[in-house]
């Protein structure tokens, strides 16, 4: 009850009867009372004001408004004015859609009380100032202020967030409280319905950090950045409905969002495995363990940590080809970024060829053919769990490499790991054996193929003069044209020929494929196959096996058929073929007259018959090591392998330049054969050209069929 009610009668009863008077005119006599600082009452067992500050009433957005448009239902003469005063009804002149259903609407904990927060409490009650007034605690630079008298947790972490910062500068973009959560109809996050909802949180983010071209600029992300998380794992596991699904503020935070920079950032490097770990926590406690997590952990800034590897908004999962950590992406785009670096080798003493030496290895060069199968860097170091190879527990660890081998190669035993991993082929004198059969071959290769190169191009010179000659007709020719022709090659002679030659060029093809996948001539066959590593492996060991089978029927042949004997008599070298190298040299530089005379077989012929030989034993002995890799380092080591890697390589490139430069060109390029002998497709040869060529072997011919006379169209076999 109000203090001497008597007493108080007699002294306002004159004033209250003029009150009575204004308040029918519409002027608000009521500041009369409420004006005085002491007027307050007892409520519910305790004492409130009924204070009234006119100055903030009449400046608010009220002021001009008397009480009774806000206060209805009492009785101005009675005191007091009602057994209960009726509550101020806002919405009796204000919209306030949503209100009743929303968060503050409701009452707390489900009572049957009141409103959480009623209108009061956000907007206050005689101060009410605009929204748009800068000194309203509604004003989009205060709303933490406003909010933060029932959030103050929430607010004191937005305010040294980097919305609450930017907004403190007055930056008319960054968010405040309203801008998120909305203002009447705010709901509780879990309410599907809610803006904020974890399903609508991406869109609702993305509609500044995405559409609004300011935004973006001044967070300093482009546009794909920015909405690669839509078709991210996560972001596709979120729209299908995933609730445990990262959506923005799981990982960048909700009230306390910060840029990466800032070290008490969620999404700091320094802080981004913890911040994963609240997912993914078994990995977060493995990779903290490991030599990058532990390098990380000392402020190692150069370590990688979660998102240098897996992404940021654009992380994939491991098996999509379009995850830099897929199978087939991870060594070069991840792994190569740091142990590939100049800089980051020098300055942390890495080895600096442990990605190249890989790289070229048969993983490597498998690994960018495009197999997801093969072992890449990971498949042998670990992933999250990666450590120094002097560590026990690594799995490059050498008490660990023949378990670890044998993830890939069952029956890997100790001997996997005898020999250097990385090594492919060394080009220092220390590393060995590698090295030196390297050196072998380059030699081999450039006195081999430079001397045939030579040796064709006198040959080449020599034909043309003379060419010339005939054309001018200052040389006659030496044999007239006649119109019978020889038998040089049977037609299972051709056949043998076009089989060798068709897994030949398959051979050369498809493994110079794997050698150089990256190649101008590679890269549009291996786009056009997803299969690409397994044709190609396919077909190099039908063409390989193929040639071997090939080979050991022309070997029956030559030991078991009359005409197989006299072909291996005639293809034998003699010391006469020496004699004609030497006397043909002599020749083709116009130091002799005459050039040599030949029999069946050309001393270049039987060359290069015998390197035939040669070769395919080599590369059938080295290419059946390499095919049959787990027997083979098992029984012998992986030493003995990259041996046998190293010869099968540098003898195909010997081969290869072999037919180009010395077969070619007795087919193709001879001005004698020009544009291109037809011997390998009709097994015919004229007289004119065997005179020209092997007049030895036309004299024996000839003399044959003196001895045997025929139809007039004598053949060599």
């Amino acid at each position: 009850m109000i203090r001497s009610r008597k007493w108080w009668r007699a002294v306002w009863f004159l004033p209250l009867l003029t009150a009575l008077q204004l308040y029918g005119q519409g002027s608000d006599p009521c500041t009369m009372c409420h004006s005085n600082p002491s007027l307050e009452m007892e409520r519910r067992g305790r004492r409130v004001s009924l204070f009234v500050d006119g100055a903030k009433l009449k400046s608010s957005a009220h002021g001009s408004l008397a009480c009774a448009r806000c206060h209805t239902g009492l009785e101005p003469m009675k005191i007091p004015h009602a057994a209960v005063i009726r509550p101020v009804r806002c919405e009796s002149c204000h919209e306030t859609e949503g209100y009743e259903g929303s968060v503050h609407g409701r009452s707390p904990g489900g009572g049957g009380g009141g409103p959480a927060a009623g209108c009061k409490e956000c907007h206050g009650t005689h101060d009410v100032l605009s929204p748009e007034d800068p000194k309203s605690v509604n004003h989009r630079l205060r709303a933490d202020v406003g909010c933060g008298r029932c959030h103050g947790e929430a607010a004191a972490r937005y305010r040294e967030s980097a919305h609450g910062l930017a907004l403190g500068k007055e930056n008319a973009k960054s968010p405040g409280c309203l801008q998120c959560h909305g203002s009447h109809a705010i709901l509780a996050r879990d309410n599907p319905e809610a803006v904020l909802y974890k399903t609508k949180e991406p869109a609702f983010c993305l509609k500044c950090h995405l559409e609004d071209e300011t935004v973006r600029t001044e967070v300093g992300f482009p546009a794909a950045f920015m909405a690669g998380y839509l078709d991210s794992v996560h972001g596709e596991a979120l729209a299908a409905g995933n609730l445990d699904a990262a959506a923005c503020s799981d990982c960048h935070g909700a009230h306390d969002t910060r840029t990466a920079r800032d070290s008490a950032s969620r999404v700091s490097r320094w802080n981004i495995a913890d911040t994963c770990g609240r997912c993914h926590a078994e990995i977060a406690r493995t990779y903290k363990a490991s030599v990058h997590g532990r390098a990380v952990g000392k402020g190692v800034g150069d370590s990688p940590t979660c998102t240098d590897c897996h992404g940021q908004h654009h992380i994939y999962r491991v098996g999509d080809a379009r995850s830099p950590v897929a199978a087939v992406n991870v060594s070069v785009e991840i792994c190569a970024s740091c142990h590939d670096s100049l800089r980051l080798t020098r300055k942390y003493g890495i080895d600096a060829d442990r990605f190249s030496t890989f790289n070229d290895s048969f993983h490597g060069l498998a690994s960018r053919a495009g197999s997801v199968e093969v072992a890449n860097c990971a498949s042998c170091h670990g992933v999250h769990d990666i450590l120094p190879s002097s560590d026990p527990a690594s799995t490059v660890h050498s008490s660990n490499l023949a378990a670890t081998c044998g993830s890939c190669h069952p029956g890997a035993n100790e001997n996997f790991a005898r020999g250097a991993v990385h090594v492919v082929e060394a080009r220092d004198p220390e590393s060995g054996i590698l090295y030196w059969i390297r050196a072998f071959y380059l030699y081999l290769i450039a006195v081999v193929v430079g001397g045939m190169f030579l040796h064709n191009l006198l040959d080449f010179i020599k034909k043309t003069r003379r060419r010339r000659a005939l054309l001018r007709g200052t040389a006659a020719a030496e044999h007239a044209a006649a119109e019978i022709h020889y038998e040089r090659m049977t037609l299972g002679d051709r056949l043998q020929h076009g089989a060798m030659t068709a897994s030949f060029v398959i051979l050369a093809v498809t493994g110079f494929m794997l050698r150089y996948p990256d190649a101008w001539w590679v890269a549009p066959i291996r786009g056009c196959c997803e299969s690409f590593f397994d044709v190609r492996g396919v077909l190099h060991r039908i063409a390989g096996f193929g040639m071997i089978a090939l080979s050991l029927c022309h070997v029956l042949c030559l030991l078991f058929t009359e005409k197989g004997r006299r072909f291996r008599r005639d293809i034998w070298p003699r010391w006469k073929d020496a004699r004609d190298v030497a006397r043909n040299l002599l020749y083709m530089t116009g130091l002799r007259g005459r050039k040599p005379l030949f029999a069946r077989f050309t001393y270049f012929e039987k060359a290069e018959y015998w390197a035939l030989v040669w070769g395919v034993m080599v590369m059938a002995a080295t290419g059946v090591v390499m095919t049959f890799d787990d027997y083979f380092m098992a029984l012998w080591s992986k030493l003995a392998w990259d041996v046998a890697r190293t010869i099968h390589f540098y003898e195909a490139v010997l081969a290869t330049l072999s037919i180009v430069v010395w077969h070619f060109y007795f087919v193709i390029f001879s001005p004698t054969a020009y544009p291109m002998s037809t011997v390998w497709i009709t097994g015919k040869i004229s007289e004119a050209e065997m005179a020209e060529h092997y007049p030895l072997e036309l004299e024996r011919l000839k003399a044959a069929k003196e001895e045997a006379p025929g139809d007039g169209r004598p053949g060599p076999d």
